[in-house]
């Protein structure tokens, strides 16, 4: 981590690598607090967009490993001449 990064969000330079162990702590935390005041929530609107985006996408998905699935295993079954088990 460079100087610059490892500076707090107040401006103040940063310290040496010979900063105890529970500083670096406390300037990790001042930088996520830091990072998350930059957040922006999604509107109502892009939040349902989203979602939408998301599940077509998993159903495509699904659908697409369920055919794989299909054509490996009958080529499985094809190559070595197994329908399933049988009862003996």
């Amino acid at each position: 981590m460079t100087e610059t990064a490892a500076s707090s969000s107040k401006g103040r330079p940063a310290k040496k690598s010979d900063s105890g162990f529970f500083a670096r702590i406390a300037l990790f935390v001042r930088q996520v607090i830091g990072e998350l005041k930059k957040v922006v929530a999604p509107t109502r609107k892009e939040l349902i967009n989203y979602t939408l985006v998301v599940l077509v996408f998993v159903a495509i998905m699904m659908l697409i490993v369920a055919l794989l699935d299909l054509a490996f295993g009958t080529g499985a079954g094809w190559i070595f001449g197994g329908t399933g088990a049988r009862d003996s």
